[in-house]
């Protein structure tokens, strides 16, 4: 388990968290929605351990997050990053292959193992990116690097997923495809999951509690009937908008409501 207990993250002068609580179970996945600069993105780095908080603090299993080596972090915790970071061109298989790498007790390339090839292979085929395996990363469009990226993560094997945008640059089926994923994992293997989205409609769908940010502070937290109403998301984003039922599964579902002008030409 995961869990952020009254974060707050100062960039100098500027408050970027505010008292932000948060907890990761295993099993559960968490959405966290927010309007630009609401400080989600900060909020998966200090989970993470890449930030320390100015107060509060981030607990991992019990312990804080402080106590553990970058390397015992590394075997618990994935991070899908928005855009991945490449400082020389690698192959697809070799990428997602790193994921294992917190595993190796050599610290070098040629270490991996037999459980770490058949994991990579299994990530790689459940992203369906298994014919990509040979092609280097900086050849990919957007959305396949994005795919690559995923199953790095889920070669790991870690058990708490933190993906910031996860589903950006990719099509409306590989939307759903990559959560699909992600909620699977979580249901299979009782892994934990913090996903960062603009996309209401998938958080509803796919998420166990919703978390929403404005300027640095946990405007609500609840599941997604409690959190996703109209009036909670016009505070958010300043905006109208429509809450009914998926007539399908029964989530939350949204649309923003454009109220006409009345200016003609």
């Amino acid at each position: 388990m995961l869990e952020a207990r009254d974060v707050s993250v100062r960039y100098g002068e500027r408050e970027a968290l505010a008292r932000v609580s948060l907890v990761a179970s295993p099993g559960k996945v968490v959405a966290v929605i927010g309007p630009n600069g609401a400080g989600k993105s900060t909020l998966m780095r200090v989970l993470n351990g890449a930030i320390q908080p100015a107060s509060g603090e981030i607990q991992l299993d019990g312990r804080s997050l402080a106590h553990y080596s970058r390397r015992a972090v590394s075997r618990r915790i994935a991070v899908v990053a928005q855009e991945a970071e490449l400082r020389f061109p690698v192959t697809v298989m070799e990428f997602v292959l790193g994921g294992r790498y917190a595993w190796s007790n050599t610290g070098t390339w040629g270490w991996e193992t037999f459980d770490d090839l058949e994991a990579t292979r299994r990530a790689l085929s459940e992203t369906e990116m298994e014919d990509f395996s040979g092609r280097l990363m900086n050849e990919l469009s957007g959305g396949e690097r994005q795919r690559a990226v995923l199953a790095r993560a889920l070669a790991s094997e870690a058990h708490i997923l933190l993906l910031d945008e996860p589903t950006a640059n990719l099509d409306l089926a590989h939307q759903a495809a990559m959560l699909s994923l992600v909620r699977l994992r979580c249901d299979s293997r009782n892994a934990a999951a913090v996903v960062v989205t603009h996309d209401i409609n998938l958080a509803a769908e796919f998420s166990d509690r919703v978390v929403l940010l404005k300027n640095g502070e946990a405007l609500a937290s609840g599941s997604p009937r409690e959190v996703l109403t109209a009036e909670m998301l016009n505070r958010l984003f300043e905006i109208e908008v429509l809450v009914d039922a998926n007539p399908v599964s029964g989530a939350p579902r949204i649309t923003p409501v454009h109220r006409s002008t009345g200016i003609s030409n």
